[in-house]
């Protein structure tokens, strides 16, 4: 089922989909519609973030301290 929706789109945006369509023998409707497809196919981009987000100078701590109160760690 299509659903109905309107989008204002500037003149000279809709002059270069409009050549676009009449050059490719297709309507503008399937070109707006393939390119939101292209741009949103669901497939993640990249690989998984599995280092620090945050890269730094400093010295790290320990990876498991085994010494340390958590709530130490989140609440000083």
């Amino acid at each position: 089922m299509a659903i109905r929706t309107t989008v204002d789109i500037p003149e000279p945006l809709h002059e270069r989909l409009r050549q676009r369509a009449q050059s490719s023998g297709v309507s503008i409707r399937s070109l707006i519609v393939r390119a939101v497809e292209q741009a949103y196919t669901g497939a993640a981009k990249g690989a998984p973030v599995t280092g620090p987000l945050i890269r730094t100078k400093g010295k790290r701590g320990p990876r498991f301290p085994r010494d340390e109160n958590p709530h130490d760690l989140v609440f000083s």
